[in-house]
């Protein structure tokens, strides 16, 4: 059905740029009388350009007394049209179909993501009923309900674990790209991954009360919250047709001339005002997709000028969302880091876990002699790995695994490792033979652009906030690595949105910056949202105004200045145009211009808006 829609809205705009097109080709020939023809060409314009524009006004004033600019632009077609002055209705009509077909450009329509958020809700559930197990719709499962989840599979319902131990990805609640370590007694949220063991869980929320569920609701709330901006030429539509109308009576009762007042109608039309904004808008979007922007709602830099604080996301925003091996440590004195290394890398050789990667991919690396295979691998879900490799025995995981084994470390050992761990790290101990050997620590890579960036928007007046679903640890060691004052960690899709829309309650405009599914609400109800489109998820870019194709933060300062500029531009176009209205209406008033010379002269307005627009094309701004 949406292809069907795209597929109409694209045949609409080739219809409209073919009147477009032949309207001009009509103007020209009816100002320079270039073809003999039986009747004015300008009647072409007339009719292609025209009539829509007096349709939607009737339409707009029968149905719900709207009065728009198109009111005032009906009105100056008519009464030209009537006193035989048809090239000043053709060229009027013209401009204004080419400010809407302008404005109608910039305007992609906001898909939701909605459906894709929609599928990934769980379909089945498998359910244990005494001895047996059985696979049922997830709709149907009850709260209390004993179910039991493999290893690949999607967790149906919020739950509790009553047995077995597991990692669960909760990239879609969390946006943490690492699987955590779940056993019994630990909640469970619907739509996130078991990756590695089975357990049992029993339900306690389940249909609309359940993590995803409350996702997707979120999300349409956020959106349907989220005003659009009107466009200013309507927005001061009214004041325009009384003052206009006022003006064309005053006048032709006073002079006893129509001329006069159907001239001052033709340059009170608001063609410029009209494309004072579209046109800005056009040529910043022209300029924000050479630095990487994919600008998908028209009105989101107009938006983005007014923000006062940006909110990021952690992991994928700031950060690549991988792990690397940033230390090794062996607590043996017989042992050198490179061989603690080397024992890891061959424990981790044949994990799936993205850590156990990480550590393999870190090693290889560095050394170019090959990673040890292990024997009799043995992964222990929810604790790490258990190998044998030139005949030793090495476990690698969390502290529970080396408890498990009897491997206790020494006081100074595990003070090295909570240096770590107060930095935001994960660290992966190692016990060699059942004693202690040392620990490997990681943590996310920070962009390289992230400081830099985040200076240059301090710079432009924006307050950066960190708004990550990570724990306080490691959201505090990147905020102070980048000079973050506000940090919300532990953030939930909810949390994210509640800051924001409390933010906004108080009359602070937010843009919030985001990768992952959990970020969609928030994407959604921000005063503008751009999503990183390279790494980011389909249903946060689907929420957002503006993607990041590229990935590229370094660019995001230059947007920020680019629509300040903008803003400041459609000002000049808004003053410039409006004064020629005003002094052409003297002009009008006092007989020294007749309706085509009017047209002309309040087009020049229209042309001088164009190219002030055009220049935003290659503006470069501050060298950041």
């Amino acid at each position: 059905m949406r292809k069907l829609e795209e597929i109409l809205e694209w045949g609409g705009t080739k219809r409209d740029i073919l009147f477009l097109i032949l309207s001009a080709a009509a103007l020209i020939v009816s100002i320079f009388d270039l073809v003999p023809l039986p009747f004015d060409a300008a009647w072409v314009a007339i009719i292609l350009c025209g009539i829509p524009i007096i349709l939607e006004a009737v339409i707009g004033l029968v149905t719900s007394f709207d009065i728009k600019a198109d009111v005032l632009v009906s009105l100056a077609l008519i009464a030209s049209v009537i006193i035989g002055e048809n090239f000043a209705a053709g060229e009027v009509a013209f401009i204004m179909q080419l400010g809407a077909l302008l404005e109608g450009l910039t305007v992609a329509k906001a898909r939701a993501g909605i459906e894709k958020l929609v599928h990934l809700t769980p379909r089945t559930a498998r359910i244990i009923s005494g001895t047996e197990e059985k696979i049922i719709p997830a709709e149907e499962v009850q709260v209390g309900d004993l179910l039991r989840v493999l290893p690949g599979e999607t967790v149906p319902v919020d739950g509790i674990i009553i047995s077995g131990q597991t990692s669960v990805n909760q990239a879609v609640m969390t946006g943490e790209s690492l699987p955590v370590d779940k056993g019994q007694g630990d909640n469970v949220s619907s739509g996130t991954v078991n990756q590695f063991g089975a357990f049992d869980m029993k339900a306690s929320k389940v249909g609309e009360d359940s993590s995803i569920q409350r996702m997707i609701r979120l999300v349409q709330s956020a959106d349907a919250g989220k005003a659009k901006i009107v466009g200013l030429a309507d927005r001061w539509a009214t004041w325009i047709v009384v003052i206009a109308l006022s003006a064309a009576a005053l006048t032709g009762f006073m002079t006893q001339d129509i001329i006069r007042s159907v001239t001052i109608l033709v340059v009170f039309c608001p063609c410029a005002l009209v494309l004072a904004t579209p046109t800005a808008i056009m040529a910043s979007i022209g300029n924000a997709t050479k630095h990487g922007f994919l600008v998908r709602e028209g009105d989101a830099l107009e938006r983005l000028a007014d923000i006062s604080k940006i909110t990021f996301d952690k992991t994928g925003t700031l950060t690549y969302g991988t792990p690397e091996v940033t230390a090794v440590q062996s607590i043996i004195p017989a042992l050198s880091d490179s061989q603690l290394y080397r024992l890891a890398a061959s424990a981790e050789l044949r994990s799936e876990h993205p850590l156990g990667k990480a550590v393999v991919k870190g090693y290889r690396q560095l050394n170019s002699d090959p990673v040890p295979e292990p024997e009799n691998f043995h992964l222990l879900p929810g604790k790490g790995v258990l190998i044998q490799t030139e005949h030793q025995t090495v476990a690698a995981g969390n502290q529970t695994l080396m408890n498990h084994e009897g491997a206790f470390f020494p006081e100074q050992g595990m003070k090295n490792a909570e240096k770590y761990l107060k930095e935001g790290c994960t660290v992966i101990y190692i016990a060699l033979n059942g004693q202690p050997a040392g620990f490997l620590a990681l943590s996310d890579t920070l962009r390289p652009n992230a400081a830099p960036m985040i200076e240059d928007i301090k710079k432009s007046g924006v307050t950066p906030v960190l708004l990550t679903g990570d724990h306080a640890n490691a959201a505090g060691h990147i905020a102070d690595s980048l000079s973050i004052q506000e940090v919300c960690s532990h953030c939930l899709p909810e949390d994210k949105l509640n800051y924001i829309d409390s933010c906004q309650e108080k009359g602070q405009k937010i843009c919030m910056i985001g990768d992952g599914i959990n970020d969609a609400p928030a994407l959604k109800k921000a005063w503008v949202g751009i999503a990183m489109g390279g790494i980011g998820s389909d249903i946060a870019v689907d929420a957002a105004d503006i993607a990041l194709v590229n990935d590229e933060i370094r660019e995001i300062p230059h947007l920020l200045l680019l629509s300040k500029r903008m803003m400041v531009t459609i000002k000049c176009n808004l003053t410039f145009s409006m004064t020629l209205n005003f002094i052409a209406i003297i002009l009008a008033m006092t007989g020294f211009l007749n309706p085509v010379v009017g047209a002309l002269v309040h087009n020049a307005g229209s042309v001088f808006v164009i190219i002030n627009s055009a220049f935003l094309l290659k503006w470069k701004g501050k060298k950041q």
